[in-house]
């Protein structure tokens, strides 16, 4: 592991740490579950991992998750991922410009 990867993990522990201790963490993970439930994604995911679940002989979680892993994670509405990354962006700004 090179050192840059080393110190980019450490920061990333730490914004990680301070998210938690100051409540940020569970505002932003909220916000991002009511916007994926206000477009629909969340519906979509679940209507594909039903579909994939009736045709798949012998059923396997695992099967269904990988399926819908890359789906989840390109299926995501732009502007929700702008907003939770602005938030993101602001919250690592205001705690290491003090």
């Amino acid at each position: 592991m090179s050192k840059l990867t080393s110190e980019v993990e450490v920061l990333h522990v730490e914004v990680h740490r301070r998210m938690i201790e100051n409540g940020e963490w569970d505002r932003i993970l909220h916000l991002l579950s009511s916007k994926l439930s206000e477009s629909g994604w969340a519906d979509d995911l679940l209507h594909r991992a039903k579909e994939n679940s009736r045709s798949m002989d012998p059923l396997s979680l695992q099967m269904i998750l990988q399926e819908l892993l890359s789906h989840a994670q390109t299926s995501v509405p732009l502007s929700v991922k702008r907003e939770i990354t602005t938030l993101i962006k602001q919250f690592v700004r205001e705690q290491f410009e003090k």
